[in-house]
């Protein structure tokens, strides 16, 4: 094995200590190696990254841009073993930002959603649909995570789940309100609950006793809003389902700020109770509303005023 190929096998050994899956990384970064092996080079260089980052011609500038940051990431690592490495500059192809604007929900809207399940063809559907929503919205979690759950990870006694397929296959346990873990019991103590195939241990299933697919809750999801009425704020701002994600952190932040804690200790463990592997993705969410902006800036001149 080359020194470059061993650099990478170490690189994606540290990172992957640290939650990153790296899958795309991975296989980018081994294109990127060969590329250079056959230029006839030992060292990266911010010519050749460029070169093989801009491939093939014609190329979605945003796909460029990916390609190279992730070449950048690793020559930063690279740079410390081996100074003759060059980092391409972050100006060069740089990316376009194509974030969708959190459609951020009203406690309101929350509840009419809920309320709108009732219009769903099988009880057992509109409790389904009903209960799931209403998960989303109080814990923040993703809508992947909550249909993967199963039966054994909702503690009914100690008031939490535990969440076995989260991002970055993280496990994480999620502590709940009491209403929360009422509405679970009633939703898993349902006497209309379908037959369920052998080894289904789902918690949320849908009306053939089978996990929920993704796309359908999706789909759901989407009828629901337009029964509800909830329209886009914008072209980059439409109610999406996982903006129930978005609208709970937001709300943890602004309670932050609304009750007089420490706003910085509650983005912790916001960061830890999403599942971020990355707190920079929690800080996201503070651009999320601009009433957060707002409490974050006054609070911020107070300070610099002597004022708190």
């Amino acid at each position: 094995m080359s020194a470059l190929r061993q650099a990478l096998a170490d690189y994606l050994a540290m990172r992957r200590a640290l939650g990153y899956t790296l899958v795309r990384s991975e296989k980018l970064l081994a294109q990127f190696l060969t590329y250079l092996e056959a230029q006839g080079e030992d060292h990266l260089t911010t010519k050749t990254a460029l070169a093989w980052a801009m491939l093939p011609a014609g190329a979605d500038r945003s796909w460029m841009s990916a390609r190279l940051s992730v070449v950048r990431r690793f020559a930063i690592h690279l740079r410390g073993i081996e100074p003759a490495t060059e980092v391409p500059p972050c100006d060069l192809l740089p990316g376009r930002s194509c974030r969708a604007t959190p459609y951020l929900y009203s406690q309101e809207d929350v509840i009419a959603l809920m309320t709108a399940t009732a219009a769903l063809r099988t009880p057992h559907r509109e409790a389904t649909y009903r209960t799931l929503i209403g998960l989303l919205a109080v814990t923040g979690m993703r809508v992947g995570e909550a249909i993967g759950l199963d039966r054994d990870d909702f503690d009914a006694v100690g008031g939490g789940l535990t969440i076995r397929r989260g991002k970055s296959g993280k496990s994480r346990e999620l502590a709940l309100h009491p209403s929360t873990v009422a509405a679970l019991g009633n939703y898993l103590r349902r006497r209309d609950q379908p037959r369920r195939p052998p080894n289904t241990p789902a918690l949320f299933v849908s009306p053939a006793g089978t996990r929920l697919l993704y796309v359908n809750v999706q789909n759901m999801f989407q009828k629901l809003v337009c029964r509800v009425g909830i329209a886009p704020r914008s072209a980059g701002c439409r109610p999406r389902l996982h903006d129930l994600r978005h609208a709970f952190a937001v709300r943890t932040l602004l309670d932050a700020y609304r009750d007089g804690g420490d706003p910085g200790r509650r983005l912790a463990l916001l960061s830890t109770y999403l599942g971020h592997v990355d707190p920079g993705k929690t800080y996201w969410y503070l651009s999320a509303a601009p009433e957060l902006l707002q409490l974050a800036g006054d609070r911020l001149e107070r300070r610099i005023g002597g004022g708190a």
